[in-house]
């Protein structure tokens, strides 16, 4: 593996709308343009069953040059293998086994894994309080962040600023 012998998991949360799928298309490119392989994981957070036509954002991701990518919602993980309900360590495990460099997840905000939160409102600030392991938070200028977070917060528009720093988290040693 291209970034050293553990594959990297990044997840990014936020509300509906904050902007999850076009951060994950940058992050998807900037990985493959660097030869890397990346997967991702997207929970459908609208509820019921990801139907193929209903899943544009795991489209999108493979668009962005994903070698592997999955929708899961209410036991269904759109790679149409089927139980009662699917849990991110099973996804993960089912990855395992593919050789990918970075794994990339969108959503499942109450997991533990290094995050990226994305706050597009007032409201969406209460994310911050939710989570755990936030590495950096990219707002929206429109509603600028009520205080001085305690890790590195970006415009969502200084794509070279947050990139360069989510770059060099990914190519830590864990």
């Amino acid at each position: 593996m291209a970034l050293g012998q553990h594959r990297k998991i990044l997840q990014i949360v936020g509300y509906q709308n904050s902007g999850k799928t076009t951060l994950m298309e940058q992050l998807i490119k900037r990985g493959t343009t660097e030869g890397l392989r990346v997967g991702t994981i997207k929970h459908h957070g609208h509820g019921g069953v990801p139907m193929i036509e209903a899943s544009k954002d795991s489209s999108r991701h493979e668009l962005a040059g994903a070698s592997v990518t999955a929708v899961e919602g209410e036991g269904t993980l759109r790679m149409s293998i089927q139980q009662n309900s699917w849990q991110l360590s099973q996804i993960l495990a089912l990855y395992a086994s593919l050789p990918m460099d970075i794994i990339l997840v969108e959503g499942y905000k109450n997991e533990h894994y290094p995050k990226v939160v994305l706050v597009r409102t007032a409201q969406d600030q209460a994310l911050l309080q939710q989570v755990s392991q936030i590495i950096c938070v990219l707002y929206w200028p429109s509603y600028p962040l009520d205080s001085s977070p305690t890790v590195p917060a970006f415009s969502i528009h200084e794509e070279a600023q947050y990139m360069e720093f989510l770059w060099k988290e990914m190519r830590r040693e864990s």
